[in-house]
This record gives C-alpha cells, sequence and structure tokens, in this order.
C-alpha cells in the first residue's frame, strides 16, 4: 500500500474554498476510484486554515489515475491561489494499519 500525507495551509480567508474543494476530491474518489482504498481530510479545528489529507493507494498506477483525474485537476485550479505556502507531500509505504 502506498500511501501520501499532504499539509495544505489556505490562506485566511479562503479556508471554506479549500475545504469545499478538497470534499469534492474525497467525493469524487468515494464514487471513482476503486483502488484507492482510503482518502481522508482533516481540518485543524485550532486553526482552520490548516488541512491534512491521508490517502492510500493499491499501487503507482491508482496514484497516476488518481492525479490525472479532472477533479484534482480542478482541485490544483482552485487551490493554487489560495495557498498560503507550498503543500508538503509524504510519500511513504504503508507498514502497519488497523484493520
Amino acid at each position: 500500500m502506498i500511501t501520501i500525507t499532504a499539509v495544505i495551509r489556505a490562506r485566511s480567508g479562503e479556508e471554506q474554498a479549500m475545504r469545499s474543494a478538497l470534499l469534492d476530491v474525497a467525493d469524487n474518489v468515494q464514487k471513482n476510484e476503486p483502488r484507492t482504498f482510503g482518502f481522508f481530510v482533516s481540518q485543524d479545528p485550532e486553526d482552520p486554515c490548516l488541512f491534512t489529507t491521508y490517502e492510500r493507494f493499491a499501487d503507482r498506477a491508482a496514484i497516476d489515475s488518481h492525479n490525472g483525474s479532472a477533479t484534482v485537476a480542478r482541485f490544483f485550479e482552485i487551490a493554487k491561489p489560495i495557498l498560503a505556502g507550498e503543500v508538503t507531500l509524504v510519500t511513504a509505504e504503508e507498514i502497519s494499519a488497523k484493520a
């Protein structure tokens, strides 16, 4: 299992736009990506500009399919102008999970 964790910070005042864009991606994953085994979005309650995603993929092909989707392209169109800094991405091999 390949995982990607993303730490995303929206500019102040853009929290709702980022939240909505991320939830659109999550909805698309649920409906259209059977080889994406998990796509979790979190928003920090104390710092609502801070979001984290945790994504679980069967393999590199599943990641490529996800990243090549129209929904992810639309997310980046929305997100790029409202980011407050660089997105931190960590791609890793999952070594433990609660089943």
